[in-house]
């Protein structure tokens, strides 16, 4: 997987430690990428100026907040990654809607889980639920990495042709970080269900689909060392639980069938609430070199 040639990492911030967090991570992430970054603040002028009672010159005071937020976001990317591509922008608007329009010429979004107020804060609010599964490159929502996590990547895998872009992305992390990664795939009886169902059958069933499915990206892939873990439970209760040991949480934005069911309203919404490590949402986006077709 590559990513298109001169699209930068945009990152956004509002200088607060949740946002100085995701500016570190994806000075890192950009780096071991060879790619650009850029940091995104966003001057919202909306909680302080109506129409109807309008400031005077509201945006010029804001301006030279947001150039003191972004110099020392710069300074934090460089010291995290020496030699790194960074540039800056201001912009004005809402913070969900510039992050959708940055994304347009991204080949990653990277926001906090928190925030001074609401960039790149309330995750669940209006910046995440305008920002994750509503745009076509993947968004990095970054929350501190638990103590005790190992040098492994989680990914969700639903055994669905939509888990393609995620599988791709976790697979390309791993490699390139040289973590191990960890495939899971979560499962549930029917609802209800009596004594003729026979849940060792459903598990092996299950398991036996799953690794079908991973066998080409594991030849794609032989490089990184990989563990299936087929669960039985509900996708998200599997997928907190995982990410409590884990460096990076990778989840598409939906995708559903018998085994599991992955929609950013159900799984990926509790992902991003939830998880305790940093989380990305894949959707489906322009063409990558190297994913391996699955039928």
């Amino acid at each position: 997987m590559s990513d298109p040639v001169g699209d930068p990492i945009v990152v956004g911030t509002d200088g607060s430690a949740g946002a100085i967090g995701a500016v570190e991570w994806a000075a890192g992430h950009a780096g071991l990428r060879g790619a650009p970054l850029r940091v995104v603040h966003a001057t919202d002028r909306l909680p302080y100026d109506g129409p109807r009672y309008p400031i005077p010159d509201c945006y010029d005071r804001l301006t030279p907040s947001g150039g003191q937020i972004l110099d020392c976001a710069e300074r934090v990317a460089r010291d995290r990654w020496p030699g790194l591509e960074v540039t800056t922008e201001l912009v004005e608007g809402r913070p969900g809607r510039v992050l959708r329009d940055q994304a347009a010429h991204a080949a990653e979004v990277v926001l906090g889980s928190h925030g001074a107020h609401g960039f790149p804060g309330m995750l669940l609010g209006s910046v995440g639920n305008h920002v994750a599964g509503h745009v076509a490159v993947p968004v990095v929502v970054v929350r501190p990495t638990p103590a005790e996590a190992m040098p492994e990547i989680v990914v969700g895998f639903d055994c669905s042709e939509s888990s393609a872009p995620a599988l791709a992305y976790a697979f390309e992390e791993a490699r390139l970080r040289g973590y191990r990664l960890r495939i899971v795939c979560a499962w549930e009886p029917p609802v209800p269900y009596g004594a003729a169902v026979n849940l060792d059958e459903m598990r092996q069933a299950a398991e036996d689909y799953a690794r079908g499915g991973l066998r080409p990206w594991r030849g794609g892939y032989a490089d990184v060392k990989t563990e299936l873990e087929v669960v039985r439970a509900h996708p998200v209760t599997a997928l907190v639980e995982a990410s409590s040991r884990a460096a990076l949480l990778v989840v598409g934005s939906y995708g559903r069938n018998a085994l599991a069911a992955a929609v950013l309203g159900s799984v990926s919404r509790s992902l991003l609430g939830h998880a305790h490590c940093p989380v990305a949402v894949v959707r489906r986006t322009r063409p990558r070199g190297g994913e391996p077709v699955v039928s």
